[in-house]
């Protein structure tokens, strides 16, 4: 079988694919319909079957693996390294559930989750799915009127929260956020659920509404909870994003479909087993910590390695020390982690031993061409792009190592996914765009397993949000994306992140590669600024590389980067100016605020911050458009 055959076989024959793929998981009784789509674009997966993911998670391999490690968690920042076997995790997912069910939490019910990367975060998880509730995780450290927001939306029996996180040795006390947030709150939960480190001394616990986790375990610590079985298209959880409106749009994920999607992604796509071990770099919060921290290494029977730190800290091989410790097979984070580690000394990328790595996957953002081949060249591993979205809650676009890996393409995330039929088209026309022609990624509907079902009680929505945008019913990944003669899609940037430069229309991705291409850039991002004669001109913000960060002659760095962007796509794509800074302000996921960057270049309100990682990257660039470009006016 090749990929071609079998992704073929995908599009033109669903039914049997992914009844062939429903055998990975554990049916408490199977499907009697693979596919229902009687009522586009909705669909139903795996109709009248009934499944539980705590149970295919943990269940399942009690009695066959039942002294493996299922779960690391390692927190540089406390010191703590927790180590738990599948027959440990039953134990704590069944506690959990227990206590979760004398708060009155049942099937259906919505939990909100406010922790950072510790295990308590993934019993919590698990044990809302025992239950057949709905799990909402909230990034940890999210702000109190965004985190009110979710609360209203979801309606929640209970909020779960730990008492702090920390990053880069700073506490991050949770309670007063919560605190604020459900004094905001519309309908508040009337419990919260406290699992404390000791980080936040200063706790004070709200009688009748707060609860001390420690202490309601030692109760439930011999509970046996059964497994609430659910149809396979009833809710499993509700994650964030954010919306044009302001208000969060809540992805709604099915249980089946999402299963069994994530089942085949272990084997086709990271190539990992019962008993091996997977590193995913991602918070907890965010759709890659739902997929492949928590529920696909656990379904595949592997190791699953939680982190909570910096990529940094102690040194910049600390994910390469737990990777030869803990005998990682694939690794997955994202371009702007190894973009920090880039600014490090490469030697430690050879420190370890890193024999039993087999692949690294990226994804979160574009992957630029740089980037890619310093990170390949120094560890001497496949590493492997990847395109999806908090949507489709799987890889869409990805190479499929673990069944017929093709060739790598730098800069581009591959070729479509099993079950996703994408096509580039013309915004104006709604026409296929010829090879290598920039036009909008599309899907043709029905999306496969795995995917979002709707926005969580707005059905409306999610038809304008998604599939209003073009005549023909298609879902919109709202990116721009050019396809190549083989095949490979190539992701330019957001269709919200253009520059109109006197008509010619560029993608921030372009246009930030070639700046990241110059030798002395660490990292860049682009914008688009009101110009009165061209109508928008790309400008930089530009970090450089630790060995020059201080160098005296920043203007030669600043002047070559406008130079290799001319030569790259030309005079019309020259930054008008380039700015230099010590930090880009970024989201605690790593993404770039481009919107925060061009509304202060602007002299604009810069909006909603409540997801900045580091405030003075944005006191940062406010100092430099006082001061004034590097090169250009």
């Amino acid at each position: 079988m090749s990929y071609e055959s079998e992704y073929r076989r995908s599009i033109e024959r669903p039914e049997e694919f992914w009844g062939e793929q429903a055998q990975l998981i554990h049916w408490h009784k199977p499907p009697q319909k693979i596919l229902d789509y009687t009522n586009p674009p909705f669909r139903k997966w795996f109709v009248g079957g009934e499944t539980n993911a705590c149970y295919n998670a943990v269940d399942r391999h009690v009695d066959a693996r039942g002294d493996q490690l299922a779960l690391v968690a390692v927190s540089t920042e406390t010191g703590v390294t927790r180590e738990v076997t599948y027959r440990e995790l039953y134990r704590e997912v069944n506690t959990f559930a227990a206590v979760l069910a004398s708060l009155g939490v049942a099937k259906g019910e919505r939990v909100v989750i406010y922790m950072p990367n510790i295990a308590e975060a993934v019993f919590a998880v698990l044990a809302c799915a025992r239950l057949g509730a709905i799990h909402s995780v909230v990034f940890g450290g999210f702000a109190a009127h965004n985190l009110a927001l979710r609360i209203d939306d979801a309606q929640p029996k209970l909020l779960i929260m730990a008492d702090a996180g920390m990053r880069g040795g700073k506490a991050i006390a949770y309670k007063p956020l919560v605190d604020a947030a459900l004094a905001e709150a519309k309908s508040p939960p009337p419990h919260v659920l406290i699992v404390s480190r000791g980080i936040d001394r200063d706790l004070q616990r709200l009688a009748g509404r707060d609860l001390d986790y420690a202490e309601l375990r030692k109760t439930y610590a011999d509970a046996e909870v059964p497994v609430a079985w659910l149809e396979s298209n009833e809710p499993s959880y509700i994650l964030y994003t954010s919306g044009t409106t302001g208000k969060p749009k809540g992805v709604q994920r099915d249980v089946g479909g999402h299963l069994v999607a994530l089942a085949l992604s272990m084997r086709a796509i990271f190539d990992v087993g019962p008993g091996q071990t997977m590193f995913s770099t991602s918070d907890v919060g965010w759709a890659v910590g739902h997929s492949y921290n928590i529920y696909a290494p656990l379904i595949a029977g592997a190791t699953s390695l939680l982190y909570e730190g910096l990529p940094v800290s102690p040194d910049a091989g600390i994910w390469w020390q737990l990777c030869e410790k803990y005998r990682v097979r694939t690794m997955f984070s994202s371009p702007t982690a190894i973009r920090v580690l880039k600014k490090h000394d490469a030697a430690f990328l050879r420190k370890y031993d890193l024999s039993e790595l087999k692949y690294l996957f990226l994804a979160g953002e574009p992957l630029d061409e740089p980037t890619a081949k310093w990170i390949s060249a120094g560890l001497g591993k496949p590493v492997i792009d990847n395109y999806w979205q908090t949507e489709t809650g799987w890889p869409a676009l990805c190479l499929h190592p673990g069944f017929d890996l093709k060739p790598i393409k730098f800069g581009s995330p591959g070729l479509a996914n099993f079950g996703y039929r994408y096509r580039v088209i013309n915004e104006t026309t709604g026409l296929d765009c010829a090879p290598n022609e920039k036009g909008v990624l599309v899907a043709v509907p029905p999306l496969p397993p795995g995917c979002m079902t709707t926005i969580w009680r707005d059905d409306a929505r999610f038809l304008q949000s998604y599939f209003s945008h073009f005549k023909e019913l298609l879902y919109s990944s709202l990116d721009w994306a050019i396809r190549d003669e083989d095949g490979y899609t190539y992701i330019l940037g957001r269709t919200d992140d253009v520059i109109n430069v006197a008509g010619h229309r560029l993608g921030t991705r372009e246009i930030e590669e070639s700046v990241s291409s110059f030798a002395s850039v660490a990292e860049a991002a682009v914008i688009g600024v009101k110009d009165e004669l061209k109508g928008q001109v790309p400008i930089v913000f530009a970090t450089l590389k630790a060995a020059v960060a201080d160098a005296a002659n920043k203007r030669d760095a600043a002047s070559g980067m406008q130079q290799r962007v001319v030569e790259m796509l030309g005079g019309v794509a020259k930054p008008a100016r380039v700015y230099i800074v010590n930090a880009l302000p970024k989201t605690r996921s790593g993404k770039l605020l481009r919107r925060s960057l061009q509304a202060l270049a602007e002299d604009r309100d810069p909006g909603d911050l409540s997801t900045l990682d580091d405030p003075g990257s944005l006191e940062e660039v406010r100092n430099a458009l006082k001061r004034g470009p590097d090169v250009g006016g």
